[in-house]
C-alpha cells in the first residue's frame, strides 16, 4: 500500500500508534491527532486479499517477539480485528449465469416478458 519511500514513516507511525494503543505515551495523537484508522486507510483499496497480505507480515512480525503466549494472543487478536475492520472494497459478487441461450439478444427476453397473458 505504501510507496517504497515511505515505508520508515509509515513504520514510525504504526510504532507509535501501538504504543498509544497499548497504553503508553501519546505520541501518535500529539503528531497526527485522532487515529482515525478506516478514515486514514479510505484512500487505499483495502480487501480481503491485502488484508491477508498484512496479517502475513504482522504475524512474521509477531513471531520475532517472543512474546508470552497471553500477551501474543492479545496482539494477535487485535490485528486480527483490526484488519476486519479495515476492509473499505468488498468481494465481487459471482456474477450470476445467463439462462439466455448464447446469441439470443437480450431484447428477445424482454419482449417476452412484456407479452400479455393469453
Amino acid at each position: 500500500m505504501y510507496p517504497e519511500e515511505d515505508l520508515g514513516p509509515a513504520e514510525e507511525r504504526m510504532t507509535l500508534f501501538l504504543i498509544q494503543y497499548w497504553g503508553g505515551p501519546r505520541g501518535y495523537s500529539e503528531r497526527r491527532g485522532h487515529p482515525r484508522l478506516r478514515m486514514r486507510h479510505a484512500p487505499f483499496r483495502v480487501d480481503r486479499a491485502a488484508q491477508g497480505a498484512w496479517l502475513r507480515h504482522m504475524r512474521a512480525a509477531v513471531d520475532t517477539l517472543h512474546l508470552r503466549q497471553d500477551l501474543e494472543e492479545q496482539l494477535w487478536g487485535y490485528f486480527v480485528s483490526a484488519a476486519a475492520v479495515m476492509i473499505n472494497t468488498p468481494e465481487e459478487p459471482a456474477t450470476p449465469q445467463d439462462p439466455r441461450p448464447p446469441g439470443r439478444p437480450k431484447s428477445a427476453s424482454l419482449a417476452l416478458l412484456r407479452r400479455k397473458p393469453l
